[in-house]
């Protein structure tokens, strides 16, 4: 095991540290862990019905602050998908996942290693995904081995076993501690257009190992989703795929409880999507009760809009609650740009974590009406439709060959076709012509693949037995002693991490920073602008202003027309080559505390009297309330009077109300408006309180999301409050401000 100390939360991973010694380290753990789950749990003010153990370390969600940073944590598995092509990358968002309660972390594979024939070593700059190797396996599961430790929670480690090499990648797989993979024949045949036998019969040896490591296994079936022209016709043959690949994995001696199924709803806005997806979702659940269910968001419409795709995310996590998930796996706003940048990855988790929390206990509330005559008509419509899909392809003469006719991914909704589907030959693909009947002697010294071996007896003192395990004969395997497991390291000398990191290393020392959306130092950057031309106009001239801005390489990753002549939403790309230093910074200090007991002594001893108020026209009152409220910990806590006067109250009437009731300071709260009303109504109150000669005895103060103390200073407050202001902050200015006051006005009067 490896002698790696704990990471620390307030420091970066240190990624050379994880790659010593890779050569020696083990997984701690094996197989998959699905979350505790906890029928009632009581956070701050709340109980839950549908929620898991909770984390150690932990971001809340942003609105956690308003009750007290409370952390619920659903009770399904949440996914994050990556795939930045660099693994030393990929580690960091998954670091940032497990923070926002991610804990599968599914790493996609890079374009085209499923048409390698054998396993790649190294670590390689991928594609479309990282390089799956044994390094790249071993460093991520060595680093998520840290990060559960800092959490507090398992965390499942998933990667492909599919392809040409899928019984090679299942082995290293169970060998490198991976917990779960995507194990699906008929993605190789459909998709990939592997040869279907080959595809077949590598499966029958993956799904062993996969079960011998006890990995979770998740189908392929959402592919057709993502596939097909029109997704929600595909609903009867998503059924038939589930099926085959579950019944396959069970006679490969998979367990049951091990088999996920990859659910997608096939719809998305503005098709009525709920009213499709929903009947479909019951029947996909009916029809597999006892399957774990992986329930991922549809990506078959998703544009380049990333306020779309959270919509539809949303509603399918609707459907995730009103029926069932296991595993809720989800996708990045950004899929439809194909820029898969880490913050996305995070926004994706807290939709999630966020959308289930929220609708914590539905079911209790809220039913899907199954004896609705045209929801159970549509319910049985769809598993008619599966069965005789089933059918039908039985009656062809097999799976094998209603794929040689077209029966998959048409785009009819079966029983009609439109006989456009996918076509793949029995005798075609890659790796046709490579299955070789074994002899009935075969043994192979190894355990839990390469089929049915034939063991020989063994001679023992009280006569013949059959051998124990197949490694016997050999000492062992990997599968039974790890340290035999054979390690290389790199293989290509200048495409590998260390190269890479040797490149950054500079930057790394002296913690320049620089932008970055996918991996360290990318310096992208992304601008949203709108612009009032038409599309293509405002494209070109979006194009030159991030030029002008110094950006290189800009690329418009999104447009939406608001009005054909009035103006065009543009979100642009492009990448900033500075590198700020942090030495060179000017760091504001954080707020100066006293503390509660320190403020109270001084309030109890001189009296403190607040008039507060929302100026102008704004109706805002939270965050006003929030400062003063004794629930929020506001200045009423301290016991500082205070008179609050409401919102949209004129100037005017603040300033007299605090000549009024003698108050010692004045409080007043105001959004940022375009016309500088804001502005406007700090000096006017100023103003007044210097014509009024009540200047010198009164402490102005001013707050609002936007607000800034250097603003409200130069427009004729004592000081201004911005976002996260605490009601402690204030009384603590008050408390310091009339100290310093009184001991001005002492040594003013010493001096006469």
């Amino acid at each position: 095991m490896s002698d790696t100390p704990p990471l620390d939360p307030n420091r970066k991973l240190d990624l050379e540290e994880l790659l010593r010694d890779l050569e020696h380290y083990r997984p701690r753990r094996k197989g998959w862990t699905w979350r505790r789950r906890l029928p009632l749990q009581i956070l701050g003010p709340f109980d839950y019905r549908q929620t898991s153990e909770g984390l150690e370390r932990s971001v809340p969600l942003p609105a956690a602050r308003f009750f007290g940073n409370i952390d619920p944590q659903p009770d399904c598995v949440i996914t994050t998908e990556i795939a930045s092509g660099r693994f030393e990358d990929d580690i960091r968002r998954m670091r940032m996942a497990a923070w926002h309660g991610a804990d599968h972390m599914m790493v996609i594979r890079t374009a085209g290693q499923s048409h390698f024939d054998g396993l790649i070593e190294g670590t390689p700059e991928g594609v479309g995904g990282v390089p799956i190797t044994r390094k790249q396996l071993r460093a991520t599961r060595k680093a998520l081995d840290l990060i559960e430790d800092e959490v507090g929670r398992p965390i499942n480690f998933h990667s492909y076993v599919s392809g040409v090499a899928g019984p090679e990648m299942a082995v290293m797989f169970a060998e490198e501690g991976v917990n779960g993979a995507h194990q699906d024949p008929q993605y190789n045949v459909l998709y990939r257009n592997i040869n279907m036998l080959r595809s077949f019969v590598d499966a029958a040896e993956a799904k062993h190992v996969m079960a011998a490591a006890d990995m979770a296994q998740i189908d392929g079936a959402h592919n057709a989703n993502a596939t097909a022209r029109e997704a929600w016709k595909v609903m009867p043959e998503l059924l038939v795929q589930h099926a085959i690949n579950c019944a396959y994995s069970l006679a490969a001696g998979m367990p049951r409880e091990s088999i996920c199924l990859s659910t997608v709803p096939p719809d998305a806005p503005p098709a009525p999507a709920m009213r499709l997806d929903l009947p479909y979702a019951v029947a996909l659940r009916d029809l597999f009760q006892g399957f774990k269910m992986r329930a991922q968001q549809n990506t078959r419409y998703m544009e380049s809009e990333s306020r779309e795709a959270t919509v539809s995310h949303t509603l399918n996590l609707v459907i995730s609650r009103l029926t069932s998930a296991d595993i809720q796996s989800t996708i990045t706003p950004d899929e439809g740009r194909n820029v898969p940048w880490h913050y996305n990855n995070v926004a994706a988790v807290n939709t999630a974590r966020q959308a289930l929390v929220g609708m914590d206990g539905l079911q209790d509330f809220v039913k899907v009406d199954r004896e609705n005559f045209e929801f159970k008509s549509k319910v049985r419509e769809l598993k008619e439709r599966a069965v005789l899909f089933l059918e039908g392809m039985l009656g062809t003469g097999g799976y094998f060959a209603a794929v040689e006719d077209a029966f998959f991914v048409d785009t009819g909704i079966y029983p009609e076709t439109n006989d456009d589907g996918i076509v793949r030959r029995m005798d075609g693909g890659v790796a046709a012509g490579t299955i070789v009947p074994r002899a009935d002697d075969y043994l192979a010294p190894v355990c839990h693949h390469f089929g049915d071996n034939h063991l020989p007896e063994v001679e023992t003192p009280g006569g013949e037995l059959p051998l124990g395990k197949p490694c016997d004969l050999i000492g062992g395997c990997t599968l039974c002693r790890p340290e035999l497991t054979p390690y290389l390291d790199e293989l290509d000398p200048e495409d590998n991490v260390v190269s890479r990191l040797a490149a950054e290393a500079e930057t790394r020392k002296r913690g320049l920073l620089k932008p970055e959306v996918e991996w360290f130092g990318d310096g992208i950057v992304a601008v949203t602008m709108f612009l009032p031309a038409p599309e293509a106009v405002a494209e070109a001239a979006a194009l030159e202003l991030g030029r002008a801005m110094n950006l290189q390489d800009p690329l418009v990753t999104h447009k939406q027309v608001m009005h054909p002549a009035e103006g065009t939403l543009i979100e642009l790309k492009g990448r900033l080559e500075v590198a700020i230093d942090p030495a060179t910074l000017v760091i504001p200090p954080p707020p100066d505390e006293l503390s509660p007991e320190e403020i109270r002594a001084f309030v109890s001893e001189r009296g403190l009297k607040a008039v507060a108020a929302t100026v102008g026209e704004d109706e805002h009152s939270v965050g006003m309330r929030e400062i003063i409220d004794i629930k929020h910990g506001g200045l009423e806590a301290f016991g500082i009077q205070t008179e609050y006067l409401g919102t949209s109250v004129a100037v005017d009437k603040v300033l007299d109300a605090a000549i009024e009731h003698a108050a010692d300071a004045v409080l007043i709260s105001t959004i940022i408006t375009h016309n500088d009303i804001h502005r406007a109504n700090m000096e006017k109150l100023s103003d007044l309180a210097m014509e009024k000669g009540v200047r010198d005895r009164l402490l102005l103060i001013s707050g609002g999301t936007q607000v800034t103390d250097e603003q409200a200073r130069s427009w004729g407050m004592d000081a201004g409050f911005g976002r996260g202001t605490k009601g402690v902050h204030v009384a603590s200015f008050m408390v310091k401000a009339l100290r310093e006051r009184e001991r001005e006005a002492g040594d003013d009067f010493a001096s006469e």
